[in-house]
C-alpha cells in the first residue's frame, strides 16, 4: 500500500482519464485541491464532462502531453509500457501510480471504507449499498463501475468518513485495498488471460480477504466452496450471507405481477422484516442480502436498509429497459460470464413474454475460448440467439475462436451474424409482438437496442 499526502494539493496527470474509474479519481483529487490534468485516446462524453468541470484533457495521447512538473502520474491496466505518455513519464523520472494504488491510498482517508469483490454482481451490490448509505444520510464517497442514476454517474464525492467502491480481481489490483468492511460475492473462473486457473484465483481472493482490517467485517457468500481456504489468515470478524442460508439470509421469496422479488430477511434466525426490490431476479435477492449484511454490520437500522434497497432502481446496463420495437420489449444487460447469463435469463422468465431473443456479444477471446461450453449451456434457455463478433477489449484475434463456435454448439435457433447491422436487420425482419429481446455483453452491444428503439 502506498501513502499519498492528500493535503499537499499537488499536480496530477492521468493517462486514460476518460475511463469509468479514472474520471472519478480525477474528480476526487480536484475536490481535494489538486491541479488535475490528463489525456485520453478519443473524445467522449466523459472527456467533455471533465472539461466542463475545469479539468484539462488532451486527445489523443502523446509524449509531449506529459508535464515535467507533475507530482505524480496515474495510469490504468489498459496502458501498455509502450504507450508514449507512459514512456515519457518514466524518462522524466516522475512518480507513477496505478489506478488501484491511488484508489487504495484514497481508501485510507476514510474511517468506514467498504469494498465489494467477486466475479460478478459487484456493480449492483455496490449500488445497493450506496443507496442505503444515501438513505441513511451518510454522505458517502462512491466509486462504482457503472452509471448509478441516483448520483448521475459513476462517482460521488462525499465529505464524511464513508467510502464505498468495487474491488476488481483482474491483475490482482484489489490487493491494494484495505477496507474495513469487505464483501466477497462469489469466486469463479474468469480473467484467465491473467489467472492460471481456479487455484490461482482462490489464492488471490484469500490474499484480498486478509486485507480486511482487524476491527472490520468480512462478509462471505455462504455458497462459496471450501470457505476455510478463503478465510485462512483473516483476522477480521466473519459473517456469511445467502439465499436460505448464512448469517444474513433471505427466505419466503415471492415475485410480484411485474416479476420483481420480495422476501423476508433474517439474521441468525431473527426475522428482521420484509424487503421489496425494484430490480429483477433471484441473483439480486442474493446481492441485496450482501448489501443488507454490510450495512447492518455498520450499524444501520433495518428500516433504513429496506427503504434504501426498495429505492434502488438498478444501474445502467444491468437489466435496463431500453424501450419497445414492433411490440417487443428491449432490455440491455452487462452479463458477460456464463453465471451472469443464467441469472439474467432466469430473471427474464419472471417477465411475461412469448419468445426470449438474446443478442450476445462475447467479451474477449480468452474468456470465450476458456468458457465456450459454459456459454452455450447458459444461452440454451433462449428461444433465439444472435451472436455478433467477439468484443476484443484489450486482446487481439489470435486464439482461433469466434462467436460462430458458440452458435455451432447451440445448434437450431442460434445465428452467427458478425456485424451489428446484420443483427439489427434480422430483428427488424423477425421481431414479433410480445418478444423479450435482451442485448447482452460487456462491450458495445447496447448500440443495437439503441438503434432499434430509436427507429
Amino acid at each position: 500500500m502506498i501513502n499519498i499526502d492528500f493535503t499537499s494539493k499537488g499536480k496530477a496527470w492521468f493517462i486514460g482519464i476518460g475511463g469509468v474509474s479514472m474520471s472519478g479519481l480525477a474528480e476526487y483529487l480536484m475536490d481535494r485541491g489538486f491541479e488535475v490534468e490528463g489525456s485520453d485516446m478519443n473524445e467522449s462524453t466523459m472527456v467533455e464532462k471533465l472539461r466542463g468541470m475545469g479539468i484539462s484533457v488532451k486527445v489523443p495521447q502523446a509524449a509531449d502531453n506529459i508535464p515535467k512538473d507533475a507530482d505524480f502520474v496515474v495510469y490504468t491496466a489498459a496502458i501498455h509500457p509502450d504507450n508514449p505518455e507512459f514512456v515519457r513519464a518514466r524518462e522524466l523520472g516522475l512518480t507513477m501510480y496505478t489506478r488501484a494504488q491511488l484508489l487504495g491510498a484514497m481508501m485510507e482517508e476514510f474511517k468506514d471504507s467498504v469494498a465489494v469483490a467477486g466475479t460478478h454482481g459487484k456493480t449492483t451490490t455496490t449500488g445497493m449499498i450506496s443507496s442505503i448509505l444515501l438513505e441513511a444520510d451518510k454522505d458517502p464517497t462512491i466509486s462504482i463501475g457503472g452509471d448509478l442514476p441516483v448520483i448521475n454517474g459513476n462517482f460521488r464525492v462525499g465529505h464524511t468518513g464513508y467510502f464505498i467502491t468495487e474491488a476488481c480481481e483482474y491483475t490482482n489490483s484489489y490487493h491494494e485495498f484495505y477496507p474495513k468492511y469487505n464483501a466477497i460475492l462469489n469466486i469463479e473462473e474468469d480473467h484467465l488471460d491473467f489467472f492460471k486457473g481456479m487455484e490461482d484465483i482462490r489464492k488471490s481472493f484469500n490474499a484480498f480477504a486478509c486485507n480486511t482490517k482487524e476491527d472490520g467485517v468480512l462478509l462471505l457468500n455462504a455458497d462459496i466452496d471450501e470457505p476455510q481456504e478463503i478465510l485462512r489468515g483473516v483476522k477480521a470478524k466473519v459473517c456469511t450471507y445467502g439465499v436460505g442460508k448464512g448469517t444474513y439470509h433471505a427466505e419466503d421469496i415471492s415475485y410480484d405481477d411485474g416479476g420483481k422479488p420480495y422476501f423476508y430477511a433474517f439474521r441468525d434466525g431473527e426475522n428482521l422484516g420484509e424487503v421489496h426490490l425494484c430490480v429483477y431476479g433471484l441473483h439480486n435477492v442474493s446481492n441485496a442480502m450482501a448489501a443488507l449484511g454490510i450495512c447492518h454490520e455498520m450499524g444501520i437500522g433495518f428500516d433504513i436498509i429496506k427503504e434504501g434497497l426498495n429505492k434502488f432502481k438498478g444501474t445502467l446496463r444491468r437489466f435496463e429497459y431500453k424501450g419497445l420495437f414492433k411490440g417487443a420489449v428491449i432490455i440491455d444487460d452487462y452479463a458477460h460470464h456464463p453465471t451472469e447469463i443464467r441469472a439474467t435469463l432466469s430473471a427474464a422468465k419472471k417477465i411475461p413474454h412469448d419468445r426470449l431473443v438474446v443478442v450476445f456479444q462475447s467479451h474477449t477471446y480468452s474468456r470465450t475460448r476458456a468458457l465456450l461450453p459454459q456459454f452455450a449451456d447458459a444461452l440454451k434457455e433462449a428461444d433465439i440467439v444472435l451472436l455478433p463478433d467477439i468484443y476484443p477489449a484489450r486482446e487481439t484475434d489470435d486464439l482461433g475462436v469466434s462467436s460462430g463456435d458458440i452458435a455451432t454448439l447451440l445448434g437450431a435457433g442460434a445465428y452467427y451474424i458478425p456485424t451489428f447491422d446484420g443483427c439489427e436487420d434480422f430483428l427488424r425482419q423477425n421481431a414479433k409482438i410480445n418478444d423479450l429481446i435482451i442485448t447482452m455483453g460487456a462491450g458495445d452491444v447496447f448500440k443495437i437496442g439503441d438503434a432499434l428503439t430509436g427507429d
